[in-house]
C-alpha cells in the first residue's frame, strides 16, 4: 500500500485535475487505486446513490479510478451558506450551519474520524491519491491542518506541488510556498509541477533549472493548457465548458479522462512518481 499527495500553491492551481489524471493512469497500470479528499469546500456537489454528498471532484477521480463515488473519499465537506458560514457535511451527511471561527475550532475534533476512515481506505487499495484544498502555505490556517500537510503527515505522503503559469508568476508562487513551510514539511515535497503551459518549452527551461537549484526539488512536470470537458468545481475557471451546463454521457466522460491521462504521461515524469511511492512503473 502506498500514496501520493497533490497540493497546490493556490485554489484552481490544478490539484483536482492533477488527481483524477494520476488515479485514471494508475487504474491503466493494474492498480487498485481510490482518491481521497478530507476536507472540500465547494457549493457543488454530487448525491450518490446511497444519497450521500461528496464533492464533485472526487466523484470525478472515483470514475476516473473506475469506483462508484462514496462518502469516504470526502468525509468533510463543507458547502458556503454566507461569506462566513458553510453548511458542515460529515461522511455524507449534513450536520449543522457554522461560522468560519467556529468550524475552525470545531476542525480539531475531526482528526481521528479522517486518519480512520483513511487508514481503512488504505488497507483496501495498492495507491490512495490524496487531494490538498488550497495552498499549504495559508500561514494564517495552519494550526491543526487537516487537508494540507497535516493530512501528508497523517498519511505519511509524499506531495507533488502543483502551480498554475497561466496566472503568472508560477516561479515566486513555487518559491513562495515551499519557503513559508516548515523544514520538516518541506521535506515532505518530493517534485513540482508546472500546469497550464502555453508556448515553447524552451523558453521555460531556463527558469526551471533556477528554481530547481534554489528549491533543490525537481520539476517533474510540465502540463501543456488543454481544454478538457471535465466538470469543475471552482469558480475561477479558464474557459466555458459545456459538461458545466449540459451532462455528459458515460462515453464522452471516459473519452476525456483518458485523454487527461494522455497528456499527463506525455508531460510528467511517470517513473520518478512510481519511484517516490516505491512502485514500479508497471505492476506485475
Amino acid at each position: 500500500m502506498t500514496n501520493i499527495m497533490i497540493q497546490g500553491t493556490t485554489s484552481s492551481a490544478g490539484k483536482s485535475l492533477m488527481c483524477t489524471g494520476l488515479c485514471r493512469i494508475f487504474k491503466e497500470d493494474g492498480y487498485k487505486v481510490y482518491p481521497f479528499k478530507s476536507q472540500n469546500m465547494s457549493s457543488k456537489y454530487y448525491t450518490t446513490k446511497e444519497g450521500y454528498k461528496i464533492s464533485t471532484a472526487q466523484t470525478l477521480q472515483a470514475m476516473a479510478a473506475g469506483l462508484e463515488p462514496h462518502p469516504s473519499m470526502n468525509p468533510i465537506l463543507l458547502i458556503p451558506k454566507s461569506d462566513k458560514g458553510s453548511m458542515v457535511v460529515i461522511k455524507g451527511e449534513d450536520k449543522e450551519d457554522m461560522e468560519a471561527v467556529e468550524y475552525f475550532k470545531y476542525k480539531n475534533t475531526l482528526k481521528p474520524m479522517i486518519l480512520d476512515i483513511y487508514k481503512e481506505i488504505e488497507s483496501k487499495n495498492d495507491i490512495v491519491v490524496i487531494e490538498g484544498a488550497g495552498s499549504p502555505a495559508e500561514i494564517n490556517l495552519k494550526q491543526n491542518d487537516i487537508v494540507n500537510m497535516g493530512m501528508a503527515e497523517m498519511a505519511d505522503a509524499p506531495v507533488l506541488l502543483v502551480a498554475d503559469i497561466d496566472r503568472g508568476g508560477v516561479f515566486a508562487s513555487l518559491y513562495g510556498t515551499v519557503m513559508l513551510l516548515e523544514e520538516h514539511e518541506r521535506k515532505r515535497i518530493k517534485g513540482l509541477i508546472i500546469n497550464k503551459f502555453r508556448g515553447d518549452k524552451t523558453l521555460l527551461d531556463p527558469g526551471i533549472k533556477m528554481i530547481e537549484e534554489i528549491l533543490n526539488i525537481p520539476v517533474v512536470g510540465t502540463i501543456p493548457f488543454a481544454h478538457l470537458e471535465l466538470v469543475d468545481e471552482d469558480s475561477l475557471i479558464d474557459y466555458d465548458k459545456e459538461c458545466n451546463i449540459n451532462p455528459q454521457t458515460e462515453e464522452e466522460m471516459e473519452r476525456e479522462l483518458n485523454k487527461l491521462a494522455l497528456l499527463l504521461r506525455q508531460n510528467m515524469d511517470m517513473d520518478y512518481i512510481y519511484k517516490i511511492m516505491g512502485l514500479d512503473l508497471v505492476n506485475n
